[in-house]
């Protein structure tokens, strides 16, 4: 399969989630307000959230096997805050499969801390990718941290699709956490 291919399939899958996330967010936060958002909400966390925890593994696994594709298949050479992100993204595939496998009630606890970095770290990845003089330090010359391996849609880098997988899986997780809340 080709790069571009990839990328592409990638760069829209991540278009995608952002949308979704954006849309949960409304919903959440009008949830307190609207009854008719307080139900999407409750139809969101009813069909999702027993499966939550296995939906946010394959979100992680996705892409830690994605950073590998571009890595080790592409050639891409990762810059200092791609490996930032995937020091975050890869112990998630392994302790979300784990916590998915165990149907781990406190999953959240450890999870959302780890998507709280990652996220960070992929925000300003790609904000210095926009921005190369806000960057705080220089990076390698052969892989520098402003460059952009991938650039779809003129919007697209490797760091936003990193930052919807963590968007996603964050959002995962608090769907999950918040089923577990109602079934107690």
């Amino acid at each position: 399969m080709r790069t571009q291919t990839v990328s592409t399939f990638f760069a829209l899958s991540a278009i995608v989630i952002l949308a979704v996330a954006a849309i949960l967010a409304v919903v959440w936060a009008a949830a307190g307000r609207s009854g008719t958002a307080a139900g999407w909400r409750d139809t969101v966390v009813a069909s999702l959230g027993p499966r939550s925890l296995t939906y946010a593994w394959g979100v992680a696994l996705t892409a830690t096997l994605g950073s590998l594709y571009y890595s080790e298949i592409a050639g891409f050479i990762p810059c200092e805050f791609c490996w930032y992100q995937r020091i975050a993204m890869y112990p998630l595939a392994v302790v979300l499969g784990i916590a998915a496998y165990r149907k781990d009630r406190a999953f959240w606890r450890y999870g959302l801390p780890v998507v709280a970095i990652g996220s960070a770290l992929s925000a300003y990845h790609y904000l210095i990718q926009w921005f190369p003089g806000l960057a705080a330090s220089s990076c390698s010359a052969t892989a520098p941290c402003t460059g952009r391996w991938v650039w779809e849609f003129g919007l697209v880098s490797i760091p936003f699709m990193a930052l919807a997988c963590f968007v996603a899986i964050g959002w995962l997780l608090i769907i999950g956490r918040t089923a577990a809340a109602d079934s107690d």
